[in-house]
């Protein structure tokens, strides 16, 4: 059933995918209401097939490929939820092919961490803000790739044939900065609750999670407080955004891919 439930994912969400891009530079755009249902389909099945494989008896399965899922499928359902008010249409193929591949490899990849976080509450709590944070920053990231996409095809000369699937500039930027905020919130809060509830952020085996992580919220301070009283845009935003994004991930996924994948 596992089986049939990841399968069945990773096809919905590649389907909803081509629905998307097949017909993004037509002058009627693409299917939107036809793609959001079809992946909508696809949550449900991969969330099914999460629910199977990271609660397992005794304790939960939290390898990095089924992480990985767990991220992708939060990622997921927040651009659907939100499609309809916020402009993601260039962004939901990216992320529907994104959860495609980790519902697969979180299938296929034989990997297995077995954790027992029903025993600690703390950990319960700094692991559920750490991944709030991380998806959130992950979101804002997309949108500052969305936004440098935009101000690329701004320059060219063939910029009066933009579709109008692509959103103003100024909108995206607004989203923007409004997610690297509650992204930055959140990994703020993740971290001081690690420190709280966690006797080992700073031993031998997480010290590199809590330095990248404190790297990371160093560079989106750094970007939201530049953009405040320096009035930051444009590139200086972008490339921050991804430095942030990814010592986040080589803080989160690093240590876990080397162990659980190449050890």
């Amino acid at each position: 059933m596992n089986t049939l439930f990841a399968i069945s994912a990773a096809l919905l969400y590649a389907i909803a995918a081509a629905v998307l891009i097949g017909k993004f530079v037509h002058q009627d755009g693409p299917n939107k209401r036809l793609g959001i249902t079809i992946a909508s389909i696809g949550v449900i099945a991969h969330i099914a097939f999460l629910a199977n494989v990271i609660i397992i008896a005794p304790g939960q399965d939290m390898s990095v490929t089924n992480v990985l899922s767990l991220v992708s499928w939060i990622i997921t359902v927040s651009m659907l939820i939100f499609a309809r008010a916020i402009p993601n249409l260039i962004l939901l193929p990216v992320v529907f092919c994104f959860a495609s591949f980790s519902v697969l490899a979180s299938k296929f990849i034989p990997v297995s961490y077995i954790m027992h976080i029903e025993l600690q509450p703390g950990l319960v709590i700094h692991i559920s803000l750490s991944l709030f944070a991380y998806c959130t920053l992950v979101i804002a990231f997309l949108y500052a790739l969305q936004m440098s996409y935009i101000t690329y095809r701004l320059k060219q000369k063939g910029a009066a044939l933009l579709h109008s699937s692509l959103p103003p500039l100024m909108l995206v930027e607004g989203i923007l900065f409004k997610l690297l905020l509650a992204g930055t919130s959140l990994l703020s809060v993740s971290l001081i609750s690690g420190f709280v509830f966690l006797d080992d952020m700073l031993n031998k085996t997480y010290v590199h999670k809590t330095v990248l992580s404190s790297a990371a919220l160093v560079v989106f301070l750094t970007l939201l407080i530049g953009q405040k009283l320096r009035g930051w845009r444009g590139r200086q935003v972008i490339v921050l955004t991804v430095v942030g994004v990814t010592l986040l991930s080589l803080a989160y996924f690093g240590s876990k891919l080397v162990r659980e994948l190449i050890l």
